[in-house]
């Protein structure tokens, strides 16, 4: 699933605009990082956001679907696309950095504990 150049500039741009953005090539996919945490993926020109149950609600009520990174339903990974009208509006986009980038933080917390 490859990421296009200009959709990884898009993506960089609107999130670079809330926080410190890095990214980083894998799987053919890419991974992006906020803050030193991993809290959202790219594949196929599609940004997906890091969730949990604190979170999850929010895009299935935009009806968005998870991270399938095989092309059947043998894996969901705990990502959900973002709404293309969320990517489009900074103002919008923040409140959803901000919650995944929670969930990546408390994900990574509870690692910690093992």
């Amino acid at each position: 699933m490859a990421v296009s150049q200009s959709f990884l500039d898009f993506v960089v741009d609107q999130l670079g605009r809330i926080t410190v953005i890095t990214t980083k090539r894998m799987f053919g996919g890419v991974g992006v990082y906020g803050d030193g945490l991993f809290f959202a993926l790219m594949a196929g020109d599609t940004l997906y956001f890091k969730v949990d149950d604190s979170n999850r609600k929010d895009f299935e009520e935009a009806g968005m679907e998870p991270f399938k990174p095989y092309d059947n339903d043998s894996h969901v990974m705990q990502y959900y696309e973002v709404p293309g009208e969320v990517l489009e509006d900074v103002d919008v986009l923040r409140p959803w950095v901000e919650r995944a980038t929670e969930v990546a933080r408390s994900k990574k917390k509870k690692g910690r504990k093992r």
